[in-house]
């Protein structure tokens, strides 16, 4: 399957592509692990992976070659509905050492959705005596399609009486209107059936009809008509059940029942929305009956209707559009994407301990966060990317002295007042053999009485290690390079009555540590040899009985 688009950028250590929807599984998006940077073997050698959050992400990252793959149905209409361009925000990670990557994938639209009108039917009822030019609002069609794909236009079945008029009201809003050409005459054709067609902007075009009948009634000529034909108003998300929304104000020039009317709603954009409010049918007044949400819809519409009481009834319309403004009712969240623990004490200052997110579904600075992390040492937060923080190593570690900390991330919107987050994470500190076995005592000075037997204990030496495991675990020695002695100046003593020598502490850590003490053992003489009489020195005459005892 051949890469649909290469890498637009990367740059920051974000990569950019593009792939158009529904493109089938198995089709290669990019050429990640080279856009990355990372040569042939290492995509799979350092674990190069996706960590998607909160929605699908349907594509992967291919093994060995570290190519960008889809995996699963691309719908982009699923993924993102109307908003465009509709781009998911991935993180890619790498280990050895651990790296972040943020990838930016846009889904393309592609026009796989036809214009569908509410209603395959709609029936009008109109009096013969409206005047040419009269307006008749339709519903329009919508199109789940964005950009071209959705742009849509309106044609009518041929009819000398009737056409289409689309009015755009502003960037977002459109209203589509059948404008009466030549006056009706229900007694010649009582019923006129049109079909209107919404044709797309894509290609090729996708089309959606829907049947018009229009019924041509007698009687009241005059139909209520607003004194504006757009409202617009401004509520916050935060506005209480009951709130005023607005009040819509028509007029009838007819006299009697023909000029009683009231109000209603017709419909709703989005049309689940119709349910949020109500309107006194005869004051006009629209209020709140249910929560507005900014984070859901940000822009309401309502058509209205005033209906009068003649015989047969006419009606006047006009739209009301509601701007929800936003309200800071959205704490932020934070999520950790990755944690490498525990993190051996020699770790050097700027080690990625943890890989975090925070998002808020706020807008502007009630959707703004700052991070900080508590407490404010060993670590620290690095933002890498709008809405991703590393936390990283700021001082060096001790394990002997903390073997663990418990570390939190604060995080903080703009909004007024602030709402506030926060997530704790455990950080353990593994050991390295920093520590070399230490005596309590440089020099140990022994006294030993001479004759001991073999095996006999002389004296205790202890040597402290405060690493743990096998980094603290010591094995004595006596050092054969340190041993030594001298025998005593004066008077006779046995050849050995004084020895020195170095006992030597070693550890079980990778390389080993050492520490040394030295001993000076003293000998003390007992009186285990008897006098000995020795003959004179010539023997000759005169000599004592003896001798003379040397």
């Amino acid at each position: 399957v051949l890469v649909l688009q290469a890498a637009w950028a990367l740059g920051g250590g974000q990569v950019r592509y593009s792939v158009p929807e529904e493109a089938k599984a198995g089709t290669v998006v990019g050429r990640l692990g080279q856009d990355l940077g990372l040569e042939a073997g290492e995509p799979e050698a350092r674990q190069l992976r996706l960590v998607a959050q909160g929605r699908r992400a349907s594509v992967e990252v291919s093994g060995a070659s570290g190519a960008l793959v889809v995996s699963s149905r691309l719908d982009r209409e699923e993924l993102c509905g109307k908003s465009a361009p509709c781009a998911l925000r991935l993180e890619v990670l790498v280990e050895r050492p651990l790296r972040v990557f943020h990838v930016e994938l846009e889904v393309t639209d592609i026009n796989d959705n036809a214009p569908l009108f509410p209603a395959a039917r709609k029936n009008l009822s109109i009096a013969e005596s409206s005047l040419p030019g009269s307006r008749f609002p339709l519903e329009g069609a919508s199109d789940a399609d964005v950009g071209a794909n959705a742009e849509l236009s309106y044609t009518l079945s041929p009819s000398e009486h009737f056409s289409l008029d689309l009015l755009k009201t502003d960037e977002e809003a459109e209203s589509l209107f059948l404008v009466l050409s030549n006056p009706l005459d229900r007694e010649t054709a009582p019923v006129h059936r049109l079909v209107v067609t919404a044709s797309d902007g894509g290609r090729p075009v996708l089309t959606g009809t829907m049947e018009l009948v229009i019924s041509v009634l007698d009687a009241n000529d005059n139909a209520p008509q607003f004194n504006q034909s757009v409202y617009k108003v401004q509520l916050p998300e935060s506005a209480a059940k009951g709130t005023l929304v607005a009040r819509v104000n028509a007029t009838d020039p007819d006299e009697g029942v023909n000029k009683e009317f009231f109000y209603s709603i017709v419909s709703s954009v989005p049309a689940g929305s119709r349910e949020l409010f109500s309107i006194d049918p005869k004051s006009g007044e629209i209020r709140l009956t249910g929560a507005l949400d900014f984070e859901d819809v940000r822009l309401q519409q309502l058509q209205i209707e005033a209906r009068d009481k003649g015989h047969p009834s006419l009606s006047g319309h006009c739209k009301v559009v509601l701007e929800v403004l936003d309200v800071n009712d959205n704490a932020p969240e934070v999520w950790v994407t990755s944690l490498s623990v525990p993190v051996p004490e020699d770790a050097a200052v700027g080690t990625v301990v943890a890989l975090l997110s925070v998002s808020d579904r706020d807008s502007g600075s009630n959707g703004r966060v700052r991070c900080a992390v508590w407490p404010a040492s060993p670590f620290g937060l690095v933002a890498t990317f709008s809405g991703s923080y590393s936390l990283v190593l700021r001082e060096a570690l001790d394990r002997e002295r903390v073997a663990e900390y418990e570390v939190e991330v604060r995080a903080e919107d703009g909004g007024s007042p602030p709402l506030r987050a926060s997530r704790g994470l455990r950080v353990p500190v593994s050991d390295v053999n920093d520590n070399a076995p230490s005596f309590s005592q440089a020099v140990y000075t022994v006294l030993a009485r001479e004759n001991n037997a073999a095996g006999a204990e002389l004296a205790r030496l202890w040597a402290r290690d405060p690493d743990e495991a096998g980094n603290g675990r010591v094995s004595y020695s006596v050092w054969e390079g340190g041993v030594g002695g001298a025998s005593s100046g004066g008077g006779w003593r046995p050849a050995s009555s004084y020895v020195s020598f170095e006992v030597r502490a070693v550890d079980a850590g990778e390389p080993p540590l050492c520490g040394n003490a030295t001993v000076q053992l003293f000998v003390v003489d007992e009186n285990d040899n008897a006098p000995a009489l020795l003959p004179a020195a010539g023997g000759g005459p005169g000599a004592g009985p003896w001798g003379e005892a040397s």
